[in-house]
């Protein structure tokens, strides 16, 4: 009955949503439960099933982050430790940062990195080397220790620690830390490994609101540790398994001890007013719903969408991957996370009501937004107020490389409280939660999206 509902709700959440082809895999009492529906590619469509791959976006990190543990446990590098005793070549726009900053930083996000550089830098061996190389050309948003900032930058230069440490290629490092003991045997970092099997292409809207393949499939190499990994969902069902598990693989290998896995699930910082996460642990995002604590990762790249969500004390893992975006695709896994943990948890997960729209309060927050490659925009028409956010006009231009589309507007309100919180109530980012930074005076000077702090872009008049 349970395979029967899920292949209902999933088949019934595609159509509405308009996702060519969405894979769903349920880990729940003792048992794996899939439903897939549609087909890979509009173009060359083939029916989607439990193996076919998919690029699963910031999900990657998960992956990097348990290899990083792996070399934790084996003595090898320690958290505390600076990131220059791995990467002594190490230089960012701030000297003191760069001297400062630790492993653990990197990995529950208090670096105080910008998200990402947008570099070509090749598909050979030495691409996360030429990428750390780059990284003076990063933004420091803070002092290291001092805030959540998620960034895409700080796991690319994990990756750099891992292949330092090991003396292999960051591909294979994980290859021989986690996927080959584990049989992760369709889970890849190379295009070429996938070819011949069966794979999915995303797909964004055109200006007409037609569906379209993305010309690119996955980012640069450099970008493989913090978002490039690919896989099925039946191996990622897999994994969230493992990390529910106690360290061993099926064959009983102990791959890591039980307590660095349980370790990797405590609270390291806390988040404020965030959809994803209550606080950041190692890597993962750390969310109580409806009482109980889920812990997770969710992904997206060129079209394509991903989710892993993992429930420890019912020992219950979901996970989606889906080839629409960037407002359908996430929309579609949000809800089939959300109907799985009611289905089969009784867990309910709702957005909170904002409050009504606020003339005095809607001008204090309308302006630009700016990170290190993205402008978010507030605007208000005078009956409710907009969010939208492209990434930047100049960058696009002179990317190497074919950049993900822009994230439709959608409606913004406010929430109740004096927290400066908001919630977005439509459009790609629809169900994100953030709160508004003020300075000493009480004036808005920066937004926190999806854990991204964006910083106000003075008007021309101020």
């Amino acid at each position: 009955m349970s395979q029967i509902a899920l292949s209902e709700f999933v088949e019934e959440t595609a159509t509405k949503f308009g996702i060519p082809g969405v894979a769903v895999g349920v880990w729940v009492d003792g048992q794996e439960v899939f439903a897939c529906h549609g087909v890979t590619s509009l173009d060359n469509p083939l029916p989607v099933d439990k193996d076919t791959l998919y690029v699963l976006g910031s999900v990657s990190k998960t992956y990097t982050a348990t290899a990083l543990m792996r070399l934790v446990a084996d003595g090898r590098v320690e958290l505390d430790a600076p990131v220059r005793r791995y990467v002594p070549e190490l230089v960012l726009a701030d000297e003191q940062a760069a001297a400062e900053m630790t492993v653990l930083n990197l990995l529950n996000h208090t670096s105080g990195l910008g998200v990402r550089l947008v570099v070509e830098t090749g598909d050979g061996d030495d691409a996360l080397a030429e990428y750390v190389a780059r990284m003076s050309e990063l933004e420091q948003i803070a002092p290291p220790g001092t805030r959540a900032s998620y960034s895409q930058a700080g796991y690319n230069l994990l990756g750099r620690i891992i292949e330092k440490v090991t003396g292999l290629t960051f591909e294979r490092a994980v290859a021989e830390l986690l996927l080959e003991p584990l049989g992760l045997s369709n889970t890849f970092y190379s295009p070429a490994e996938v070819m011949t099997g069966r794979f999915a292409v995303g797909h964004n809207r055109d200006e007409d609101g037609k569906l379209a393949v993305a010309q690119q499939w996955k980012d640069t190499r450099g970008n493989n540790p913090g978002g490039d990994v690919i896989s099925s969902v039946s191996d990622l069902l897999r994994w969230g398994r493992f990390h529910l598990g106690d360290g061993r693989a099926e064959n009983g290998e102990q791959v890591l001890a039980t307590e660095v896995l349980a370790e990797m699930k405590e609270q390291t910082v806390e988040l404020k007013a965030n959809a994803t996460g209550d606080a950041f642990g190692l890597c993962w995002w750390l969310r109580d719903v409806d009482g109980v604590r889920t812990v997770g990762h969710g992904g997206s790249t060129y079209g394509q969408f991903s989710e892993l969500l993992i429930v420890p004390e019912r020992d219950f893992a979901v996970v989606t991957a889906s080839n629409a975006g960037p407002e359908d695709g996430m929309q579609c896994n949000q809800a089939i996370v959300r109907w799985a943990l009611e289905h089969f948890l009784g867990v309910i997960d709702r957005d909170p009501e904002p409050i009504p729209y606020d003339v005095a309060r809607a001008a204090e927050i309308v302006g630009d937004y700016d990170i290190d490659v993205m402008t978010l925009t507030i605007a208000t028409d005078g009956a409710g107020i907009t969010v939208g956010c492209v990434i930047k006009p100049e960058i696009r231009a002179a990317s190497e490389i074919e950049l993900p589309a822009d994230l439709p507007a959608g409606g913004l309100g406010l929430l109740p409280g004096d927290g400066d919180e908001y919630i977005i109530t439509g459009g790609a980012l629809m169900g994100q939660r953030g709160y508004f930074t003020r300075d000493e005076t009480g004036a808005v000077i920066g937004v926190d999206v999806a854990g991204r702090l964006f910083t106000r872009v003075p008007a021309v008049s101020e």
